[in-house]
């Protein structure tokens, strides 16, 4: 076992100590990095987490951001790297991997997002920040990695009815006017499933002294920052601009009672305690046109059995066979392992925002009748042929896959929130420091 060993590695170390001390007293010996916790049988060491703390702190100061008390940040910070520590191991136990080729395209998108030319221009950048750039690749490695767990684990199943859409609509546009705009952010206090009496109470007790502060004068990026549970905490707690209809009812309904700059009282949730702040408030016409694009593909998925290069080369070889003339509704309906296989791949008329992001900035980037390269998503490999594109009225139908994307937001938020809390209570976790309540 894990701990076996480190007490045995620990006996170890101290009869080393001992015998270099009876040879050459004055002889100093390193001490070994501390652990902090045990997080199944992996470790996080004080290394690792001042190293952390030392750069979140960095970038707090850099935003101009008010520092929470140390002890705070730090307690704020193992916990996520707890949790990041988590979804590594199940996506290594579950065959995920993000190599070095998808990477390189990420942080190329990364660079070219920030103005930056070359992949070598904006490591040299990084660095002149004080970013070591190996860590920071990793960093985005590990943040692909969850994105495409979350996928998988969590967005992949989600199923929203026409009737659920339908119901959505009717009591949106019953609660709220139209084309109505919230900038928001956002403090959450997490209670773990199954939570005892206590627990729920110290909970509370964290909710009402992030409250206390924050009716005291304190920033809220700062409270958000010390006290805040959601993954946005280290940027101040900030939502961004958010329509009516992609706002929960819980939320909402004391929104609606706010004038902006105001912060909520303490909300209650299934999932744990919430502080709302009203940054700022505007309306917004609804689009009369939307942009459509119809679309077909052809899907290989990519699983323990089919690694991501064997996927990409089975779909570049269909490729080749439809750049010589074969049909490619045929090869979708041959090779496609997508439900839309029998339609030949026709997944109808795509509005934005039905699709996972890669699909998207793929189908996006091609003319009609082109047919793009290999795309990855989540789900596997694409092979995309954009067939038509339009400009659309609104439509019921399109209001209903509005409400979907709508509700899909909102429940993929606490699915993941409630896939993570099952994650931990599965994992063997053991704080070697003392930890603040």
């Amino acid at each position: 076992m894990l701990r076996n060993k480190i007490v045995q590695a620990s006996l170890l170390w101290l009869v080393c100590i001992a015998g270099a001390q009876a040879v050459d007293p004055q002889k100093q010996v390193a001490p070994i990095d501390e652990i902090v916790v045990l997080v199944n049988d992996d470790v996080i060491t004080r290394h690792e987490l001042d190293e952390r703390v030392e750069m979140v702190t960095r970038q707090l100061k850099k935003q101009g951001t008010a520092l929470p008390e140390a002890s705070i940040l730090e307690k704020q910070i193992l916990e996520r790297m707890i949790t990041e520590r988590l979804q590594s191991q199940f996506a290594k136990e579950t065959g995920l991997r993000i190599d070095d080729t998808q990477l390189d395209r990420a942080l190329n998108r990364i660079a070219q997002q920030n103005g930056i030319a070359t992949l070598s221009e904006f490591r040299g950048r990084l660095e002149k920040d004080g970013v070591e750039f190996d860590k920071f690749r990793e960093e985005i490695r590990a943040e692909i990695a969850t994105s495409r767990l979350r996928e998988r684990e969590v967005d992949s199943k989600l199923v929203i009815s026409d009737n659920e859409a339908d119901s959505f609509i009717a009591n949106q546009e019953k609660q709220t006017g139209q084309g109505v705009e919230y900038h928001l952010a956002h403090i959450f206090i997490v209670v773990p499933e199954q939570a005892s009496a206590d627990v729920i109470r110290t909970s509370k007790k964290r909710a009402d002294d992030a409250l206390a502060q924050l009716y005291g004068g304190a920033e809220f990026a700062q409270v958000a920052a010390g006290f805040s549970d959601a993954k946005d905490a280290l940027t101040g707690g900030d939502l961004g601009w958010r329509p009516a209809d992609r706002i929960a009812m819980l939320f909402l309904d004391e929104l609606k009672k706010m004038k902006p700059g105001a912060v909520s009282p303490i909300l209650r949730s299934p999932n744990g305690f919430h502080i709302v702040k009203l940054i700022e408030k505007r309306s917004k016409d609804v689009p009369i046109l939307i942009s459509q694009t119809h679309v077909r593909h052809i899907l290989i998925k990519t699983s323990e059995l089919v690694p991501e290069k064997v996927a990409r080369d089975r779909l570049l070889a269909i490729k080749r066979a439809i750049d010589n003339g074969a049909n490619f509704a045929e090869q979708a309906r041959s090779f496609s392992e997508d439900g839309s296989a029998a339609q030949g791949g026709d997944l109808g008329w795509i509005s934005p925002g039905d699709t996972v992001p890669e699909f998207e900035a793929g189908m996006n980037a091609l003319q009609v009748g082109q047919i793009s390269d290999a795309v990855q998503s989540g789900f596997g490999w694409h092979l995309i042929q954009v067939t038509e594109r339009r400009d659309t009225d609104m439509s019921i139908e399109q209001k209903r896959q509005q409400a979907r994307q709508a509700i899909r937001s909102m429940k993929s938020d606490e699915n993941w929130q409630d896939w993570l809390r099952q994650l931990r209570d599965r994992a063997y976790i053991e704080y070697r420091i003392e930890q603040a309540n």
